[in-house]
């Protein structure tokens, strides 16, 4: 496919203080196979080298142009404020985080994949974090999958596809058609709005590490982790949208099955003297409408306490 014929592509780069690794991200778009792209990078209110290298590459390529914010933006609400600077005329848009970085062959083989199925409305594709490969699972010989089976086997398999925004690829008026694309009181926006979007498009998947997620102590996931929002996150998809993919029983099930291990760590959290950990998730519970209940979290105390007995004192059956 000549640059003449290759439709338009809107990557996007959000980014605060992003100077330590920010040259990586951007020379790893600069070295992309495919060529018919526009980049925009959207400062938010950097204090450090970001803006003066920003401005060095964009005098370099006409492709490259910034945005700078007037103000301060939370993460989440600065990445809504990045995606509604792509051009009207792009076609598939692409996040780059600018601790990150994509291999030179990534929208090339994203937007082969989706051009090819016009259902698809997100193309994913394996992801190195850290050391790790992510987004595993899948059957090699596929590349496209219906959209409502594959979060119907994130639910119910725990099969993990489409890991951050960093690694997919999203159809351009797909983003354009909603006025908020991520949902700004969820830190896992970007897994939540996959679920939105595949609700009327089908799924396309790479068989091949196209993109690079860096593991650092400062950044998002590492305060995701800290302060172990998987629960909160995964209890807000099921909560809004496990009914459009689960039967009556497999989401009561499911939403048992959440909630146990929801107040088991939240017990774990108070034997542990853990408690500003116990009071974050208690308001993430109150917010989300299910509530708070201590007997539960007193339950969850013996629940772990009864594992570390097992572990510790009944003999291994190996």
């Amino acid at each position: 496919m000549n640059q003449e014929s290759q439709p338009l592509v809107s990557i996007v780069t959000p980014v605060y203080n992003g100077e330590e690794y920010f040259v990586e991200c951007i020379e790893s778009i600069l070295a992309q196979t495919y060529r018919n792209w526009e980049y925009i990078i959207v400062n938010n209110c950097s204090k450090d080298r970001t803006m003066e290298i920003a401005r060095r590459y964009a005098a370099r390529d006409p492709r490259v142009r910034i945005h700078d914010n007037k103000e301060f933006l939370p993460v989440i609400a600065n990445h809504n404020a990045t995606l509604r600077q792509i051009s009207p005329a792009s076609k598939y848009c692409k996040l780059v985080f600018a601790d990150d970085w994509i291999f030179p062959d990534c929208i090339e083989r994203m937007v082969a994949v989706a051009e090819r199925y016009p259902s698809v409305g997100i193309v994913g594709a394996y992801v190195l974090q850290g050391k790790e490969v992510k987004c595993t699972g899948l059957p090699y010989q596929t590349t496209m999958f219906d959209g409502q089976e594959i979060c119907r086997r994130h639910l119910l398999e725990h099969l993990h596809v489409f890991e951050s925004a960093n690694a997919v690829l999203y159809r351009a008026d797909l983003v354009r058609n909603k006025a908020t694309f991520f949902n700004e009181r969820n830190i896992h926006a970007d897994t939540e709005v996959c679920f939105a979007l595949l609700k009327n498009s089908d799924f396309g998947f790479v068989h091949q590490i196209l993109t690079y997620t860096r593991v650092r102590e400062e950044s998002l996931r590492s305060a995701s982790e800290d302060l172990q929002t998987a629960h909160t996150g995964a209890l807000q998809i099921l909560l809004v949208h496990g009914p459009d993919y689960l039967s009556r029983a497999e989401l009561d099930r499911l939403m048992q099955e959440r909630m146990f291990g929801y107040y088991k760590f939240l017990g774990k959290c108070l034997l542990l003297g853990q408690g500003r950990l116990l009071n974050y998730h208690k308001a993430r519970l109150i917010e989300a409408g299910v509530g708070f209940q201590w007997m539960r979290v007193l339950f969850g105390v013996l629940t772990a306490a009864w594992g570390w007995l097992q572990i510790r004192f009944l003999p291994s059956k190996s």
